[in-house]
């Protein structure tokens, strides 16, 4: 096993929904997916993002996308219109938790 970074695996866009965040991870190569599944859990997405994220992480599968699709619950201090955060739309959030690391067999290294 070694420890990379998601970006190695996957890449990810992000936005806003109101006080929602909605990250999708997109796996690069099919075998990734089920890595993906295994390690990108609700709650290790929840830890990642610390005090950011103030409620809950919800996760999605698509395996015909070979991708996830997360919502982070009250992360933008109230949503675009009204928070005083700089990102208040969410588009940093993808790049936050591309840097995630993952433990990967060596075999399915890119």
């Amino acid at each position: 096993m070694r420890r990379v970074q998601l970006k190695d695996l996957a890449h990810a866009r992000s936005g806003d929904k109101g006080d929602t965040v909605n990250v999708g991870v997109i796996s690069y190569r099919a075998e990734h997916y089920d890595l993906l599944v295994e390690q990108l859990t609700e709650r290790r997405v929840k830890e990642h993002f610390g005090d950011m994220v103030k409620g809950e992480v919800k996760r999605f599968e698509l395996p015909n996308l070979g991708a996830l699709n997360f919502l982070l619950h009250n992360a933008l201090g109230g949503g675009g219109t009204v928070s005083l955060m700089t990102d208040a739309q969410g588009k940093t959030f993808s790049t936050a938790l591309l840097r995630m690391e993952v433990d990967v067999p060596e075999e399915l290294l890119p």
